[in-house]
């Protein structure tokens, strides 16, 4: 007998069906047991007739592994609207011990520590499973929608010779004798690739060794990232992510059951994303928040939160450009804007408050990269495998990086990106 999935039984009544799966919960009453199996698409009702058999598994851990074997009818009160009859229950690996939380509780009732601390088991239950469906369909539709616009995926190294940003929030690495470090970004890389294929993307873990502690920030996470060539300015970059952004939307859609679950409705994206530049920005942030204009090259948190209620309030979008950031707060290959001096050709992209994705155009001539190089006192030497392909050629290209968990964090609601992060890495996490 084929195994079947707890999702097809309905379509599977009269019929003697084989599960397997976790012992969810056990539920006794005065006459009847109710055992609920878990698989990784659902859960299932079985009824437990034979007392024996009930005690037997009332003494088990809970999340032990078993095999069901019964007849599948309906039943109205029952997961699907069917249960499982007549049940005869082999237990495939008995647990040690049970989760430290109830799993089929609607929500898990521990502190943010142990829900990182025993990740390998609390991963299982159905609310944190489904963020990390939202988490691949999100990935699917990215990746979905830019092979549709001739993109081409690609891989690059996550072992470099130098920092890609420059600075020194790197991770060190001993290379068999040499100095190595985790790349930042596969910035270099993939701007390389847009002299083989013009559009190239990857989906990939990036770096930082910044000693941030706060919830929207990790030293490891998995970074959306894009290339594109022969644009005509940031702007061309900006209208390729929004439609980076549709496709994550539109799959994330199709995730019915995971929405319920976590209560999610899917952000309206509209046809032309709203942009203001970043001098705009400030102004408007500040009179939100009731203070002066600063000189900072950046915009602080509350700003972002801000301008993501202004967005709200006055576009009806979740979503909001900032444009032009000061070139002293972008790496040296941005492009400046040469109609605002000081100012680039760069952008954020926030959602619903929060910065998602940065990107804009790169300089593409090797007499500008030298130039840069020499303004922020870098020595080129380093550079020399990035520039080769400067001196063969390169058209006005662009692109952008979008952190998958601050995606997913605010897609979700969810207050703290390790929440939206399988295994997270931070100031103090290495394990598990």
């Amino acid at each position: 007998m084929e195994r079947t999935w707890t999702t097809e039984l309905a379509g599977r009544t009269g019929q003697r069906v084989r599960l397997q799966g976790w012992m969810h919960h056990l539920r006794r009453l005065s006459n009847v047991t109710f055992l609920l199996l878990r698989d990784a698409r659902g859960i299932a009702q079985v009824v437990v007739d034979d007392p024996d058999l009930a005690n037997a598994l009332d003494a088990m851990a809970r999340d032990s592994v078993l095999e069901v074997e019964g007849t599948a009818c309906p039943e109205p009160r029952a997961p699907a609207e069917v249960e499982l009859r007549e049940a005869r229950v082999t237990v495939i690996a008995a647990a040690i011990e049970s989760p430290p939380a109830d799993l089929y509780r609607p929500q898990l009732a521990v502190q943010l520590p142990t829900l990182l601390d025993r990740a390998p088991v609390l991963l299982r239950h159905p609310r944190r499973r489904a963020m990390f469906r939202l988490s691949a369909a999100a990935m699917a539709g990215y990746r979905s929608a830019l092979r549709a616009r001739g993109f081409v995926e690609i891989q690059t190294p996550k072992l470099v010779a130098f920092a890609t940003e420059g600075g020194a929030n790197v991770f060190p690495v001993d290379y068999m004798g040499r100095k190595a470090f985790l790349a930042q970004s596969p910035q270099f890389y993939k701007q390389t690739m847009v002299g083989v294929f013009e559009r190239v993307f990857e989906i990939g873990p990036v770096f930082r060794a910044e000693p941030h502690d706060t919830p929207r920030h990790l030293n490891e996470y998995v970074s959306l990232d894009a290339e594109l060539g022969f644009i005509d300015d940031h702007r061309t970059v900006m209208a390729v992510l929004r439609e980076a952004v549709a496709g994550m939307v539109e799959a994330v859609a199709e995730e019915g059951d995971a929405l319920r679950l976590l209560e999610v409705v899917p952000p309206t994206l509209p046809e032309a994303i709203p942009a203001l530049h970043f001098t705009e920005a400030q102004e408007v942030a500040a009179r939100i928040r009731g203070v002066d204009v600063g000189d900072e090259p950046d915009l602080a948190p509350a700003d972002e939160a801000c301008l993501g209620e202004w967005a709200l309030r006055e576009h009806g979008s979740d979503f909001l450009y900032v444009v032009g950031y000061p070139m002293r707060k972008r790496p040296f290959y941005t492009h400046p804007d040469l109609d605002r001096p000081g100012f680039s050709r760069s952008f954020d992209l926030l959602f619903r408050g929060l910065e998602v994705a940065t990107g804009g155009q790169r300089l593409h001539l090797l007499s500008d990269y030298l130039d840069a190089l020499a303004r922020r006192g870098l020595d080129p030497e380093p550079f020399q495998g990035y520039l080769a392909a400067f001196r063969h050629g390169m058209p006005p290209h662009g692109g952008f990086g979008m952190g998958l968990a601050r995606w997913l964090a605010r897609l979700t609601g969810t207050a703290n990106v390790r929440e939206a992060t399988l295994f997270p890495r931070d100031l103090q996490r290495l394990v598990p």
